[in-house]
């Protein structure tokens, strides 16, 4: 809905996410015990696409270690794992090198997981992006899922209205309107 629609909406605990990034991305580079740590680091990936920012990237030596800062808590899903690899893949492109693992911070634990980025997690990022950028290049929202545990905590829960699903198009305003009629 964001990439796709150009809509968002801020709760709670997106608030709570924004502050703790803006924390992490607000720091100027630093060195302690040999690592560099670098701030708000601009990545892409020419070859697969990709583009985005990572939180933290520490350099330990001449070897970049994503560090991606979460609000929460560790999830049963993939999604933190993938978006740290998508980082990671995109490192290896700037730097020349491989990149085995990256860590994710959760803020409720104020722990790092390490997270291997093998292949099989690889593989998964990049059929992930593919599919995303299949979507937007589409305009097609994926089907919506309703969890009433997630979607009554999510931010965006008015505007999307998980029983439904549509696809956007040059159209879309103009079928929304005519769906709803003509005032009287």
């Amino acid at each position: 809905m964001i990439h796709i629609e150009r809509v968002w909406a801020e709760n709670r605990l997106t608030a709570e996410g924004r502050i703790l990034h803006e924390r992490a991305d607000a720091g100027r580079p630093e060195s302690r015990n040999g690592i560099r740590t670098l701030r708000a680091v601009q990545l892409a990936s020419v070859r697969y696409g990709l583009h985005g920012v990572a939180d933290v990237v520490e350099m330990r030596g001449t070897s970049p270690f994503p560090v991606e800062y979460k609000r929460g808590r560790p999830k049963a899903h993939r999604a933190d794992e993938v978006q740290l690899c998508a980082q990671a893949i995109c490192l290896e492109e700037m730097s020349g090198q491989s990149i085995p693992e990256g860590a994710l911070f959760y803020g409720k634990t104020r722990r790092r997981q390490i997270i291997t980025l093998n292949v099989s997690l690889r593989d998964l990022t990049l059929r992930v992006a593919s599919e995303v950028r299949d979507a937007i290049q589409k305009g097609l929202l994926p089907p919506p899922v309703f969890e009433a545990k997630r979607c009554s905590a999510c931010s965006m829960y008015n505007l999307c209205r998980p029983m439904r699903s549509c696809v956007v198009g040059p159209n879309w305003v103009a079928d929304q309107i005519a769906q709803a009629g003509v005032p009287e």
